[in-house]
Formats: structure tokens, C-alpha cells, sequence
């Protein structure tokens, strides 16, 4: 329960570090993001996956709809504005449900193919 903590605590920090190197150096890039960039060096550093740092993180993904309701309420209080700005609103959530499931698809075809190759080569005897 210990280890399952810390890691929560490491995403966070984690988080965190990546707000607040935004605000120091007023780098035009949300913190979130740089923050997971961090994290993903930090992985990349440590050559695994901790074991309490995965089922931490598949428990928040397993909830991810809870982590929603934050950005709904905060929606559903600008009601008048996106009333008034609602073809904007419609056309930018249109545009971006498009490109992700563009991206979604591409990616996916990209490891298929990819996999593909690989068990090709490995029936093979050869290392890709």
C-alpha cells in the first residue's frame, strides 16, 4: 500500500515539477504536458516499469471518467458563453474528435504493421 502511494505521489510531483518549470520559464507549453515529458525521461532513465507505479496508474486509468467531472462542471458554469460562442465550440470539439481518431487509427496501423514485420523477421531468424 506503501509503494502504491509513493508512486501516486511521484505522478503528482511529477506534475507538479512540470507547472511549475512552466511558470519559471514561461515556456508556452501546458505543464501537464512538460510534465509528462519528464515523467517519460524518468522512465526511459530507470530502464522499467515499477510495479506500483503500473497498477496505480491502471487504477486512474480504470477511473478515468472521474477525472472529467472537473472540466464538465467547469464547462456547464461557462454556459452563457459558449451559448453565445456555440458554433466555435461545436466546430473546435468536431475538429478534435476528427484528429484523434485520425491519429488513434494511424498509430494502430503503424504497430500492426510493425508487428507484422517483426514476426515475419523473427520466423525468419533474424532480429529486427
Amino acid at each position: 500500500m506503501l509503494r502504491i502511494l509513493i508512486a501516486f505521489l511521484v505522478l503528482v510531483g511529477v506534475q507538479l515539477l512540470g507547472l511549475w518549470l512552466v511558470q519559471l520559464l514561461s515556456i508556452p507549453v501546458p505543464g501537464v504536458l512538460l510534465g509528462i515529458g519528464l515523467m517519460l525521461i524518468l522512465l526511459l532513465f530507470f530502464g522499467r516499469l515499477p510495479a506500483a507505479l503500473v497498477r496505480t496508474s491502471n487504477f486512474l486509468l480504470a477511473h478515468l471518467m472521474l477525472l472529467f467531472i472537473p472540466s464538465v462542471v467547469a464547462i456547464m458554469t461557462q454556459a452563457e458563453i459558449i451559448a453565445a460562442e456555440w458554433l466555435p465550440f461545436v466546430a473546435a470539439c468536431i475538429l478534435a474528435t476528427a484528429v484523434t481518431m485520425f491519429a488513434t487509427a494511424a498509430t494502430f496501423q503503424y504497430m500492426l504493421k510493425r508487428q507484422s514485420v517483426k514476426q515475419h523477421s523473427l520466423g525468419k531468424g533474424k532480429h529486427v
